[in-house]
């Protein structure tokens, strides 16, 4: 049976489509989900895309965690049943949700940001990175005016230990996020926020690479696997 992905769109969202084509490329159903939704439809797994929810008031992704969807979204997804992949906005939603510690803070810049940026993976375990080689260079799409990782040093230290760190900036750090944080899991490895996008380097025409792409293929092996996934 194919695997079903839901992929949210909050009034502001602006990159769901290019998410749903990447579930399609994958080899997986995209399934439409609208904030206002009062169920996930079944879905396998969700894809909370970048872009600007809500137009970003009060705090990027800050009034998108009050979403009707969201009441149903986050106890499966913190029960460690649901797989979640917040990319950019969506990464910052996690965060609001309080499925993934931390927070994501104007650049340092205080410029946004546009440009095609190499990661490290460093955990290749979780639902959303089993694809990957631990060590494995990527490139990907950049764009965010909020995307600085922050954290207590507390926080910061218990994901090196735990090993929950995903991603990280290779080269240049393009807007300060500690310890040069790209992306960050939950303790049950089905929860992945990702402030690059992934999504936008899943076709040789339109990207600067396809190496996107294993994020959304490893959803699929996770979901065939039926095992839950650990960091």
């Amino acid at each position: 049976m194919t695997a079903r992905v839901g992929v949210v769109t909050f009034p502001g969202s602006l990159d769901d489509k290019d998410a749903a084509r990447a579930v399609s490329l994958a080899g997986a159903e995209p399934v439409p989900l609208w904030h206002a939704d009062a169920d996930l439809k079944g879905v396998d797994a969700v894809v909370l895309p970048g872009g600007f929810s809500y137009g970003d008031y009060l705090r990027c992704g800050a009034i998108a965690r009050f979403a009707p969807l969201m009441s149903e979204l986050v106890p499966a997804a913190r029960s460690g049943a649901l797989p979640v992949l917040g990319i950019c906005n969506g990464f910052q939603i996690l965060c609001e949700s309080h499925l993934l510690p931390g927070a994501l803070t104007r650049n340092s810049s205080l410029r946004f940001v546009n440009r095609d940026q190499v990661l490290r993976m460093e955990n290749t375990s979780t639902a959303w990175t089993n694809a990957y080689d631990e060590g494995q260079e990527i490139l990907v799409v950049l764009k965010s005016g909020e995307g600085s990782y922050v954290a207590d040093e507390a926080t910061l230290d218990r994901l090196e230990a735990e090993g929950r760190v995903v991603a990280r900036y290779v080269d240049a750090n393009p807007n300060g996020s500690r310890r040069d944080i790209a992306g960050v899991t939950n303790e049950h490895g089905n929860v992945v926020g990702l402030m690059p996008h992934p999504e936008h380097a899943v076709e040789a025409l339109t990207g600067p690479s396809t190496e996107g792409l294993g994020f959304f293929t490893s959803i699929l092996s996770h979901l065939a696997s039926g095992t839950p996934a650990q960091v």
